[in-house]
């Protein structure tokens, strides 16, 4: 029994934590971001066992993938079989591209469409384990969404309420330093009460006056004041400035931009390497094959 899933990669200008002690379907993130044409395809086997057993490779490589192995196994309850997941990630890990919540997703997609579970199934399978994983908390619904979108209140429908800005426009994403690791910031107590004042700010600020211009302002806006970009990144979004609007990924050394592609792609790679990829309109979705 095969299955096959595609979820966009997702990338937060700006964002507030919002826990919730009673419900992980209410807990996670207000905030800005966009889903890019660049992100996870995860084709899934599944073959009776005589107990849960999950396997991952990652880009042809065996790996832990602890937040999707979770997912998997949130999504079956011990179900007695052996779950075979084979994830190509178009880009890095731990650079704010949200790869660990859309591998997640789009391999809890492909296991559900095998075994007959639900869409809303997978979708909070994946976004439980991203949370208790602290490796994310709006990617996994952004990501089943698509588009650039405004996260109104947190966590999956009917409590996450999402609204989006329309616009496609080639992004440019840029990776500079070593990447983040999402759960140190996401279990930093103090470091959270900042950037959740800062992001509750910048999200108000968005829906007063909703477009892609404010959304990168308010996200340079964040970057600035929560301290977290080193001095090459910050150099990386000012050159980018120049010919476009930029701004840094959360939460990694990255930078994405829109503008001007061929002058991005050059000003940009000065600092690393560099993707060229567009607005993911539909969000994840199964694949035929």
């Amino acid at each position: 029994m095969k299955g096959v899933a595609f979820a966009p990669g997702h990338i937060s200008a700006f964002f507030e934590p919002k826990y919730n002690a009673s419900s992980l379907d209410r807990t996670g993130s207000r905030g800005a971001g966009i889903n890019v044409t660049l992100g996870a395809m995860s084709r899934v086997r599944i073959l009776p066992a005589p107990h849960f057993a999950c396997e991952v490779r990652i880009n042809r490589q065996p790996s832990d993938a602890p937040v999707t192995k979770h997912a998997i196994q949130i999504l079956l309850d011990k179900a007695p079989f052996k779950v075979l997941v084979e994830t190509t990630l178009d880009l890095p890990e731990s650079q704010g591209f949200g790869m660990s919540g859309s591998g997640a997703l789009s391999a809890t997609l492909a296991t559900s469409d095998v075994l007959g579970y639900s869409r809303d199934q997978a979708v909070r399978a994946a976004h439980y384990a991203e949370v208790q994983s602290r490796t994310g908390l709006g990617d996994v619904g952004a990501s089943s969404i698509g588009g650039i979108e405004i996260r109104r209140e947190p966590g999956l429908p009917p409590w996450g309420i999402v609204e989006h800005i329309p616009g496609n426009f080639e992004v440019v994403l840029c990776v500079i330093g070593k990447a983040i690791q999402t759960t140190r910031i996401l279990s930093d107590k103090t470091r959270l009460v900042q950037i959740a004042s800062t992001g509750r700010s910048c999200t108000k600020q968005l829906l007063e006056q909703p477009s892609l211009e404010r959304l990168f302002s308010l996200g340079w806006e964040f970057t600035r004041k929560i301290g977290l970009a080193e001095r090459q990144v910050l150099q990386a979004i000012e050159a980018a400035r120049q010919v476009g609007m930029a701004s840094m990924c959360m939460l990694g050394n990255s930078v994405f931009a829109v503008g001007n592609t061929p002058l991005l792609q050059k000003t940009l790679a000065q600092f690393g390497p560099v993707w060229v990829c567009g607005i993911d309109q539909t969000g994840a979705r199964l694949i035929e094959g």
